[in-house]
């Protein structure tokens, strides 16, 4: 995070390879991390926020690092590198790694699968944040007709509004089949009915109703640019600044 800010001063014109490989040497890190917490849990690391939030994390720098082969789209660690470390910090919040506990009658293997793909979700959803970001720092240096928007080795402003939409799709379609597992685990539990106004479900319908209002605003509407950049960045700020809330307050998620 902190050689992103000088990559910001030189414009994104070079230098981005070492932002990348200390972001790879980071995951490197991450994931031995998560592989050893997994094997002393005998399951898949997800099953509180502490774990949800660094999967989402570890989501966000894996797609980076495929995105990042191609020159052109490496420096995009330099806006995600402050969005990870801001997220990071968060995780580490007092309280947020609980004791794992689960519901009687909860299938193990499907509520694995079912926190997996939320939080691949939501680290789609971060990284067409990142995306969004760019797009509206190229947007500004057109209109302010800076040399370094014609010339850096930022993509066009055209690229990057597809690319959010894309991501944006990606993770709605991941949210959609999560919400279908969870639905499917609660109808395990004895008495489902019990739950149905559990905070942490009903956030879970808000923002799958955000997104989706932002994905027929963009196919159904062709409304993009700005607009939709900011939906993408205001969207997940939201998720953010809530996420953490509904877990505590949700007798479901946590018991």
């Amino acid at each position: 995070m902190i050689y992103s800010v000088f990559l910001w001063r030189k414009g994104f014109r070079r230098d981005d390879h070492v932002n990348y490989f200390v972001l790879l040497f980071g995951f490197g890190l991450h994931t031995a991390a998560m592989i050893l917490r997994g094997f002393s849990l005998n399951h898949c690391p997800v099953t509180n926020l502490y774990e949800a939030t660094l999967f989402a994390m570890w989501t966000i720098v894996a797609v980076y690092l495929v995105v990042g082969l191609w020159p052109r789209l490496r420096f995009l660690g330099a806006f995600a590198s402050p969005v990870l470390f801001g997220i990071g910090v968060f995780a580490l919040m007092p309280n947020l790694d609980s004791p794992h506990t689960t519901r009687p009658g909860l299938p193990p293997a499907w509520t694995s699968v079912h926190a997996a793909l939320m939080a691949l979700a939501y680290g789609a959803f971060g990284l067409s944040c990142v995306a969004a970001m760019m797009y509206l720092t190229q947007e500004h240096n057109l209109k302010l007709h800076k040399l370094q928007a014609i010339f850096s080795v930022m993509p066009p402003i055209q690229r990057l509004e597809a690319v959010v939409g894309r991501l944006l799709l990606s993770g709605f379609v991941l949210l959609t089949v999560g919400l279908a597992i969870g639905a499917y685990d609660l109808s395990h539990l004895i008495d489902p009915q019990a739950y149905r106004g559990d905070p942490k479900i009903v956030w879970s319908a808000l923002v799958w109703l955000i997104y989706l209002g932002l994905i027929v605003m963009r196919w159904r509407f062709a409304q993009g640019g700005r607009r939709f950049a900011m939906g993408a960045i205001g969207s997940f700020v939201f998720v953010l600044l809530t996420f953490w809330g509904t877990n505590v307050l949700s007798p479901l998620h946590n018991p």
